[in-house]
């Protein structure tokens, strides 16, 4: 076996993990998810049905990433942030999978402990969500998102700072343009 799994977490049939991918405590992976190379999953994380996880993810402790969601290459989930799959949840008369939205959060997106991502929306390249904030729209690449309901208040570089004016990373060098309102590196 090429990753790890700590002894205390299930791992459903069907399931495909990555070589280098890490499995902590008490975690859950369901029936038919895949996992990338080099991820790591914290404590007391469940992978729902399905659920396409790329390579070099990080999800901290607490989070479940719902059947419906997508994660693709270097993607940062904080600890205890939600993902949801359903607008329009009933105990008494649930939708199953044919009913579920689906979310997507693109490459290098990272987002803060305890936000909240509504289904049915996509979290840009880059794009970073603020911890706390509530995402229930499309998020531009690179867009810095904060607030309840969450709300663009900057850009940030592909290395995490926020970006200031003159669009040129302090912290890295990078340098960007914008270009009908999407952040586009020089």
């Amino acid at each position: 076996m090429s990753y790890y799994v700590h002894e205390s977490s299930y791992i459903d049939k069907d399931v495909k993990i990555g070589a280098g991918t890490k499995i902590w405590h008490f975690c859950h992976v369901q029936e038919g998810a895949g996992i990338g190379e080099n991820c790591s999953l914290g404590q007391n994380v469940n992978i729902g049905s399905r659920v396409k996880i790329g390579n070099g993810v990080k999800i901290q402790n607490n989070v479940s990433v719902y059947e419906g969601v997508e994660l693709e290459d270097y993607v940062f989930c904080g600890p205890s942030m939600v993902f949801t799959n359903d607008l329009t949840p009933r105990s008494k008369y649930p939708k199953g999978p044919g009913g579920f939205k689906k979310t997507l959060v693109s490459y290098g997106a990272s987002i803060g402990a305890n936000a909240t991502i509504v289904c049915g929306n996509t979290i840009g390249r880059w794009a970073m969500i603020a911890s706390g904030a509530v995402v229930t729209k499309d998020v531009k690449d690179y867009a810095l998102m904060a607030g309840v309901p969450a709300k663009q208040i900057g850009w940030v570089c592909e290395c995490g700072t926020p970006l200031k004016e003159g669009l040129s990373c302090e912290a890295c060098g990078r340098a960007y343009r914008l270009e009908n309102d999407q952040l586009i590196e020089k």
